[in-house]
């Protein structure tokens, strides 16, 4: 009599579809805002062929006209990775316009002596806000919402109404134009770029960086890991205050001037252009790249209103709006949908 062994069978496991695969791409968001980007440009060139939509100088000026918006907007990439939140960009750049005006045009200091001040300022509020943060373990949002208002606040402190400057050097370095050979981009453009090209390298290429997406992706796997926890959520928000400052130095040399109202709501422009770029408003995925590409749709959108003419400037807010719910809900099938 035989007796027959059945072998245990394993559990096979399911090969994820391709849709699935392409959706737990991390890449996909940018990508997407890519590509609207590039329809975006495509339909403006087709439109608007007889109004020079097509000058080379007209996409350049979508990097000056927004300089100040892709640094805070940078800074603010890094919070949202780490997985925090900062409210206090748009009010930080107000209130650097403010102090920077005020030093300049009243106190009479030079602008190279200004800048670090300015600079520093803004760095030290970012480093306030991460260690109320981590060491009293309160709420992102509810620490830099104070640090909102207490920005806004000082920017009254120093003057009520809008503060001109009339300094030689701040008009000179204002109207400073970088030829190329594709037109012309101003020193804010290029700073822009150069913090662009940092923020790349530190996210991408240091240990810094690993540690932001770390922390972002899992805080409790990253502390179990030995990852210094508390120092990079401090760096991570001293780091948007000096982005935000240099924004607000940026903004001030697009205006040349300071304003307590300065800014008002460019905090959730730069939140805005950091979800449209790809990065999830949970932390620990997105590129810095997206960021760029978000600035840029929103900036696009601004010119495409301009030259149509008849559209009132709020439709770039409606405009802003949808795609901010339609890359909310591609992040959202994204998170649910994962291949395992």
């Amino acid at each position: 009599m035989s007796t027959t062994t059945k072998t245990p069978t394993t559990p096979q496991t399911r090969t994820p579809s391709q849709a699935t695969r392409l959706l737990g791409d991390r890449r996909l968001p940018v990508l997407v805002t890519a590509a609207l980007f590039l329809a975006m440009y495509i339909g403006g060139l087709s439109r608007y062929v007889n109004y020079g939509f097509g000058d080379s100088q007209v996409f350049l000026n979508l990097f000056i006209d927004n300089s100040y918006l892709l640094v805070a907007a940078v800074g603010a990439t890094f919070v949202i990775l780490s997985g925090g939140i900062d409210l206090s960009v748009g009010s930080v750049i107000g209130f650097t316009t403010m102090l920077t005006a005020w030093l300049v045009q009243d106190v009479g200091l030079p602008l190279l002596a200004v800048i670090p001040i300015s600079l520093g300022v803004g760095a030290f509020g970012g480093f306030l806000m991460g260690y109320v943060i981590h060491n009293f373990e309160i709420q992102p949002f509810i620490v830099t919402l104070a640090g909102l208002f207490l920005f806004r606040g000082l920017c009254l402190v120093i003057s009520k109404e809008s503060i001109a400057i009339n300094d030689s050097s701040v008009s000179s370095l204002a109207e400073t134009r970088v030829t190329l050979g594709l037109g012309d981009l101003s020193i804010g453009a290029l700073v822009a770029l150069a913090v662009l090209a940092a923020a790349f390298y530190l996210l991408h290429y240091t240990r810094f960086g690993r540690r932001i997406y770390a922390i972002g992706g899992n805080e409790q796997s990253a502390l179990l890991m030995g990852l210094p926890l508390g120092g990079t959520k401090i760096a991570v928000y001293t780091l948007s205050g000096f982005c935000s400052s240099l924004a607000g130095l940026l903004f001030m040399l697009y205006i040349q001037s300071g304003d307590p109202l300065h800014a008002v709501g460019m905090e959730l422009d730069a939140i805005a252009a950091v979800v449209i770029g790809g990065t999830l408003l949970t932390g620990g995925s997105g590129y810095v790249l997206g960021t760029l590409f978000g600035v840029l749709v929103l900036g696009l959108i601004k010119s495409i209103i301009q030259f149509e003419g008849t559209l009132s400037s709020w439709w770039t807010k409606i405009a802003t709006g949808v795609l901010l719910g339609v890359f909310i809900l591609i992040q959202r099938v994204m998170t649910t949908r994962k291949p395992t």
